[in-house]
């Protein structure tokens, strides 16, 4: 428990240094000190502004949003028995796609730009439930793990051909504005988006946590886990359900972001083991600092342009992973 207390203490620790990075950089030439002063002396208007409502609301955001797919992409490692699942394996990225693209193709999301995280949300509840629906019909009113998969992959293959057909029929500006929100972007947050966003996350990643001692059961078998005490139809519905909000509202929030769902959990069970007790939070923080981190990136690197959050995550995060399986496979 110690030792466990520690890393997590660790994990917050970075996880408040990359806060403090990824403020304290921007386009706008504002600085560390600048943030220093404006938390003390305070600054002029313009300079408080752009703190206050451009780079701290994104950084809430990079936080929620990596926290989100960090535990989502741990959960469905769990749930799946697999260590290479990530967060949208099931297709809920690929409805959550379609619903931004067909708010960008008619048109709505230049009318009322509010209609494309909601589209996004929407599809991606769509995808959940259809996804869900034709894996308990296969399984006869169960959950089989292998059905559910199969579902999630031939609903991902269904969303995807749509998504090209919405596509083919849009015009040039609406086809770049789609394709840019389908590699990840943060530019949109606010107050208001992280408010709605937190309200789905905290009660998801609240239920998800509550299952460590599920999965720990679930990692041995679903008949060991059965007869050593674990729910396990209510601990895979539970996780199921939860991951999956918690990718709608993070995708209806900042697009598909990918490799970090896959990446952080993985990393972490490579470093720390397979307890879940350590492995969701851990995953959770991990996740948070290492989107902070790339979203940063994404800022500065070729600043005042601005890279698609999405394509740093899989830029910074493929090279780390594998450095992380060699250095594991070496030891």
């Amino acid at each position: 428990m110690t030792t466990t207390l520690s890393r997590l203490t660790l994990l917050v620790g970075v996880g408040v240094a990359a806060v403090a990075v990824s403020v304290s950089f921007g386009a706008s030439g504002l600085g560390a000190l600048d943030v220093w002063r404006a938390a003390t002396t305070g600054l002029d208007p313009a300079s408080e502004a752009i703190l206050l409502q451009l780079r701290l609301p994104r950084t809430v955001m990079a936080a929620l949003i990596g926290g989100a797919l960090g535990l989502s992409g741990c959960t469905f490692q769990a749930l799946l028995r697999n260590p290479l699942a990530e967060p949208y394996v099931l297709g809920i990225s690929g409805g959550a796609a379609v619903g931004a693209v067909g708010v960008v193709v008619t048109g709505l999301g230049t009318r009322m730009p509010w209609t494309l995280p909601v589209g996004a949300f929407v599809g991606a509840l769509a995808a959940m439930v259809l996804v869900l629906q034709i894996a308990r019909r296969a399984s006869q009113g169960g959950m089989d793990t292998r059905i559910l998969i199969l579902s999630g992959v031939i609903a991902g293959a269904f969303f995807n051909a749509v998504i090209l057909l919405l596509l083919s029929l849009a015009d040039v500006e609406s086809f770049r504005s789609a394709v840019f929100w389908m590699m990840g972007n943060l530019s949109g947050a606010d107050w208001q988006s992280n408010g709605l966003l937190l309200a789905f996350l905290l009660p998801s990643a609240v239920a998800v946590l509550s299952l460590a001692r599920g999965f720990n059961l679930l990692s041995r078998g679903e008949d060991v886990a059965f007869h050593l005490g674990a729910a396990v139809p209510r601990v895979k519905l539970t996780a199921y359900l939860a991951a999956s909000l918690m990718v709608a509202a993070a995708v209806a929030a900042g697009g598909v972001i990918g490799f970090v769902g896959l990446i952080v959990p993985h990393a972490v069970r490579l470093a720390w083991g397979n307890d879940h007790r350590m492995l969701l939070p851990a995953s959770f923080l991990a996740g948070a600092t290492f989107l902070l981190l790339a979203d940063t990136g994404a800022r500065v690197v070729v600043a005042p342009a601005e890279l698609p959050t999405g394509v740093v995550t899989a830029i910074a995060g493929v090279p780390f992973f594998v450095a992380l399986l060699v250095r594991r496979g070496a030891a």
